[in-house]
């Protein structure tokens, strides 16, 4: 009878803490932290995946003017050494475009051309070309408005200083901390939780803008908010009406919401397939114009991929970043692309009009490389491809 009283007061303390443990992440608005155990640790892995749809709603970015890439067999093929180099870093999709034909595709794990993925920050491209869409249809004046025209809630003695150029450029001296190991810092919160709106709450300006480039997911969010308030539209539905249809992207996109009928994840969380994802590397490519009709203007898209004059934490001068877009240079190239965290990448190469997509489940990471090692690799597949 002592042993069964023990045995029930032990479960009893038990379901105390956990009670207890449940208030304190719930008042503190932590609640999130269940759905990062559900789809992390609890499915047998420790951060977000490629196809992570299913976690959250979405919306959907229907492909109504569907117009095939045309396709061009050159005969293309990885050397084996390419080969065990996509495998090592668990590629699903690479694409060739070049001159405005695919040249080369090929596919990994079951992927594809059919399937899509997670952007992840990709995103943040996408975000930047449908502020410059905006800025050309007139519904955004200029990038030197200021942030509180939009979000009259950040009319502060320092938010009133920032402008969607800062944002854009990663400069607003907002506080948003982006650390991808902290499960309570501003991605896992954007990735995992069910209110943005709450969430961009938490966070404001704390050091002067338009002076240091400081990479941070919730500029992006906040240029959706922008793009929200200036259209009277989701970014979704933007989207659909403004790039994904005038592109005639194949396939339907789906942009991660908080919650169901929300707000888009827009530092993240838009899936679609690499042939798309190169679609609007070549709009880019071709300064903003697709089959004659100007998406996007050429001197936005000029600015976007032109590195900001601004300085890095460190104090260098800012060389890698432009309008949500990053840029570099590899051979005497230079070049520009869309990133995210595990090797996703649209690259560009002006000169060579030459596309280069990757989608996989890693990138090989170098310290003190400029850009991650990866992108070297698959610019040089492309260009071997091609014959440079």
């Amino acid at each position: 009878m002592e042993k069964k009283k023990s045995i029930w007061q032990r479960l009893g303390k038990i379901a105390f803490w956990l009670l207890l443990i449940h208030m304190v992440v719930v008042i503190t608005d932590h609640d999130y932290i269940y759905n990062t155990l559900a789809h992390t640790i609890f499915e047998g892995r420790l951060g977000p995946e490629i196809q992570d749809s299913h976690i959250t709603p979405v919306a959907e970015i229907v492909a109504d003017n569907s117009q095939p890439w045309k396709f061009v067999s050159e005969g293309y093929s990885l050397t084996n050494e390419e080969e065990d180099y996509h495998a090592e870093y668990q590629s699903v999709s690479f694409i060739v475009a070049h001159k405005e034909s695919i040249v080369y595709q090929r596919y990994w794990q079951e992927f594809t051309e059919n399937d899509v993925s997670n952007s992840f920050s990709m995103s943040k491209s996408i975000v930047s070309m449908l502020i410059g869409i905006a800025l050309k249809r007139g519904e955004i004046e200029s990038l030197d408005t200021p942030l509180y025209y939009y979000l009259p809630q950040y009319e502060t003695e320092l938010g009133k200083e920032v402008t969607l150029e800062h944002l854009m450029t990663m400069s607003s001296g907002f506080n948003f901390d982006e650390d991808y190991l902290n499960p309570f810092a501003f991605p896992a919160r954007a990735y995992y939780g069910d209110n943005l709106e709450k969430l961009m709450e938490a966070y404001e300006p704390s050091t002067e803008s338009g002076k240091v480039f400081r990479y941070q997911g919730g500029s992006s969010q906040l240029l959706a908010m922008v793009l929200g308030a200036a259209t009277r539209t989701s970014i979704s539905n933007y989207a659909y009406k403004h790039l994904w249809n005038p592109i005639g992207a194949e396939r339907a996109a789906f942009w991660a919401l908080d919650q169901g009928d929300g707000m888009e994840k827009a530092s993240c969380c838009f899936y679609s397939t690499a042939r798309d994802f190169t679609r609007l590397g070549q709009l880019y490519l071709n300064q903003g114009n697709w089959d004659g009709q100007q998406i996007v203007d050429s001197s936005f898209v000029s600015n976007s991929i032109r590195a900001a004059d601004l300085v890095t934490e460190d104090g260098d001068k800012n060389k890698t970043y432009g309008y949500q877009w990053w840029v570099g240079e590899h051979r005497g190239l230079n070049f520009f692309y869309m990133r995210g965290i595990k090797g996703q990448y649209v690259l560009v190469v002006p000169e060579k009009e030459l596309v280069i997509t990757r989608l996989g489940r890693k990138r090989h990471y170098v310290e003190d490389r400029i850009h991650p090692e990866d992108v070297y690799h698959f610019l040089d597949m492309g260009l071997r491809m091609i014959g440079e």
